[in-house]
């Protein structure tokens, strides 16, 4: 990944889990918790592609397992949040931006649904049965359903600021311009010649040749009478 997409990334994502430790997790909601931290890996990842979703997904996964009060197996949070990074980043379209908001509010549920499921998948392979417990349907609804309410006031933010902090191609395209024209300076500097007018300079050049051998031509053709 970029140096620019590093740092906006890790910095989104430790704001995003403190305000969800320190804020979200002490609303005492029913059910699940909204997962700031998952919109967060969304919105990323949609602009990323599935590759920087992947890495983004992880590395805020690991951090939300060393970050108290965690209370489960560290990289169980990596894992879950590493394979959702990936398939959110499958549906990145090639210009970065989304035509409509169906798509990524789908995106949205799928996800809530699917890390509720993967934890709580994972968990039960490490013999954690919290789940069972609380209710899995119930965590299933209620995670979907607050996902859904603060995805439009989290995910388009954070796309934005992505597309915003990466390099734009308008930039890399002037940019390349400008070092073109510094190259055909030097080049004009070095053989009195523009590069843009190159045909017109060849063509002199014939002419002066013709004009050359026809002068010689004449002058012979005096020697010899």
């Amino acid at each position: 990944m970029r140096v620019n997409r590093i740092l906006l990334s890790s910095a989104l994502v430790v704001v995003a889990l403190v305000v969800q430790v320190s804020v979200l997790a002490r609303l005492h909601l029913p059910g699940a918790v909204p997962d700031l931290l998952l919109l967060t890996v969304l919105g990323l990842a949609m602009v990323y592609g599935h590759v920087g979703g992947a890495l983004v997904g992880f590395g805020a996964g690991l951090l939300a397992d060393l970050a108290p009060p965690a209370d489960h197996a560290a990289g169980r949070y990596a894992l879950v949040l590493c394979v959702i990074g990936y398939f959110a980043g499958l549906i990145r379209p090639e210009n970065g931006r989304l035509k409509s908001a169906t798509g990524p509010m789908a995106v949205v549920v799928a996800a809530a649904v699917g890390s509720t499921l993967l934890y709580a998948g994972v968990g039960a392979l490490v013999g954690d049965t919290a789940a069972r417990h609380v209710g899995l349907t119930g965590l299933l609804v209620s995670a979907a359903l607050y996902d859904l309410l603060l995805a439009p006031f989290v995910v388009p933010g954070i796309m934005w600021l992505a597309r915003r902090c990466d390099n734009d191609p308008l930039a890399e395209t002037g940019t390349a311009a400008k070092s073109g024209d510094i190259s055909s300076g030097w080049l004009s500097s070095g053989t009195g010649l523009r590069v843009g007018d190159q045909r017109g300079g060849l063509g002199a050049l014939k002419a002066r040749a013709r004009t050359r051998s026809a002068r010689v031509g004449r002058i012979k053709g005096v020697k010899r009478l």
